[in-house]
């Protein structure tokens, strides 16, 4: 698996889901099984069949979120760096466009309100990885090559 780029706080708010899944969580669901299975025929109970599949995409979850944070590479977005790296925030122009778009360089754990996330392992995000304000890097894209231009970047 690939390093994902991870503020701290959001490290931590992961690593915090992870420990309610594994322990709460974890007895609550087994809590509803049981008590579904209670009910009677298992073939044609709704409940239990609702909390097995909830419980499959849990642990999908509860393993996902190991994986992520094993391979997760912490970032202090407090420093300003001219270099676009992972935790960056980014802004950007397309050639022949005037609209300036802003990307935070990192995980989808990262989402937020008020800036797009891209993952530094996508075919612009990688280009981006590395270069500085004012360089034009391209990219290829399905309709084909692109290239933006770096206007400013952010710790």
């Amino acid at each position: 698996m690939a390093t994902h780029y991870l503020s701290q706080a959001a490290f931590d708010r992961l690593e915090a889901e992870h420990l309610h899944l594994t322990t709460e969580w974890r007895i609550d669901i087994a809590r509803k099984i049981e008590v579904a299975r209670e009910m009677g025929d298992l073939k044609e109970n709704g409940d239990y069949h609702a909390a097995k599949e909830e419980q499959g995409k849990t642990e999908a979850r509860i393993r996902h979120l190991a994986a992520l944070m094993e391979v997760a590479e912490i970032v202090d977005d407090s420093e300003v760096s001219d270099v676009v790296t992972g935790g960056s925030i980014v802004s950007i122009v397309y050639d022949d466009d005037d609209d300036i778009e802003k990307y935070l360089i990192g995980s989808i754990e990262e989402r937020r309100d008020d800036v797009e996330v891209m993952s530094p392992h996508s075919p612009l995000g990688g280009a981006l990885m590395g270069a500085k304000t004012g360089d034009a890097v391209s990219f290829e894209a399905p309709g084909g090559t692109l290239t933006v231009t770096i206007v400013d970047i952010e710790g």
